[in-house]
């Protein structure tokens, strides 16, 4: 009895911890609440009842244990192995919150936003297989640190684990691939981007893939894996306006000063009659190389977006086209002159 007063001393501090537990976490939530990212209410969710409940558990424990109220024939219900298993329970908790939460938000979020209803069956399929898988794992792990034999449990758990995974792979792939697109934000439905040589306009965002439209009109569905594993280029961000380069080339024996000049006119003309190009940043032009059959130019005028690049390039490359011939500017085309010798 000698250890009862630092028994209910551990037990007092364990209780008043979980109160104080207890309303940091309401403090958190409230906090989360006023951020975009929902991620942070996932984690707190999953992570804080589990928490104050282990607490007092744990607290409760071990006031019993310094306490010496547990009579030597029963002391084998105060075994460490006890406490192991309420360890894993608790961990088996906080995954499967979290796994729930983040599927079912972020999931049925991107679900909404496609006309199909096969998404949404899909994301309830997750959501319930995941808590599932999750405590089917922590009942076997409960089991192995009871010292319960659990070897056929495992035998016809591996078998349908292999079979469940290799059926399911690409879909868990293309889901959390996904998510992380709608949490990294690389790019929004309306943006144009280019990846793995398509380049287009975001149309949708689901759970298993992003749809693209081209240039073309046709729609490219990729999935989600693959964009999370690729070199995305997004033309929209950070601002919609669009460096366009124009390349210019002249023959051999022309004024420099005067091709400069003259691109420097039409990008002005192109500024002030034409509704694509922006002022500021104002253009530039600048004298590259001298190539095989050509001196090679660059004109560099900023688009107001990035879906007006081919209107800037037609208007100045018709007036290139119309001022050159007025100066008699002679634009060359590859040639190659072969010399024979006769012997």
């Amino acid at each position: 009895m000698g250890n009862a007063p630092y028994a209910l001393l551990l037990l007092f501090i364990g209780l008043f911890g979980s109160i104080a537990l207890y309303w940091i976490y309401r403090w958190l939530l409230k906090r989360a609440d006023s951020t975009e990212s929902k991620l942070d209410d996932i984690m707190l969710a999953a992570i804080g009842k589990p928490l104050i409940i282990a607490v007092v558990v744990i607290t409760l424990y071990f006031s019993v244990v310094f306490s010496g109220l547990i009579p030597p024939e029963y002391d084998y219900v105060l075994d460490s192995k006890y406490l192991n298993a309420f360890y894993i329970i608790i961990g088996g908790w906080i995954a499967s919150s979290f796994s729930y939460n983040f599927i079912s938000m972020y999931g049925r979020w991107m679900a909404a936003r496609t006309e199909s209803e096969i998404d949404d069956r899909i994301i309830g399929v997750l959501e319930l297989g995941v808590k599932y898988v999750i405590w089917f794992i922590v009942f076997l792990l409960v089991l192995s640190t009871l010292e319960i034999n659990i070897t056929p449990l495992l035998a016809g758990a591996g078998i349908a684990g292999v079979a469940v995974a290799l059926a399911a792979q690409d879909i868990l792939a293309n889901f959390f691939g996904g998510a992380m697109i709608v949490m990294d934000k690389p790019f929004k439905v309306g943006d144009r981007i280019k990846i793995d040589g398509y380049l287009g306009d975001i149309v949708t965002v689901g759970p298993r893939s992003t749809r693209l439209q081209t240039l073309d009109y046709q729609l490219v569905t990729i999935p989600n894996s693959k964009i999370a594993n690729s070199v995305v280029i997004n033309y929209a961000l950070p601002e919609v306006r669009l460096k366009v380069k124009i390349p210019v080339s002249v023959a051999y024996g022309t004024d420099v000063k005067r091709v400069k000049e003259i691109l420097m006119e039409i990008a002005h003309e192109a500024i002030e009659h034409s509704a694509c190009v922006l002022h500021y940043p104002p253009p530039s032009v600048y004298f590259l190389e001298f190539a095989d059959s050509s001196l090679n130019f660059v004109l560099i005028v900023w688009a107001k977006a990035f879906n007006m690049a081919w209107d800037v390039q037609d208007f100045i490359n018709t007036r290139i086209d119309e001022r050159f011939r007025e100066e008699g500017i002679e634009i060359p085309f590859p040639q190659m002159d072969v010399h024979l010798k006769k012997d």
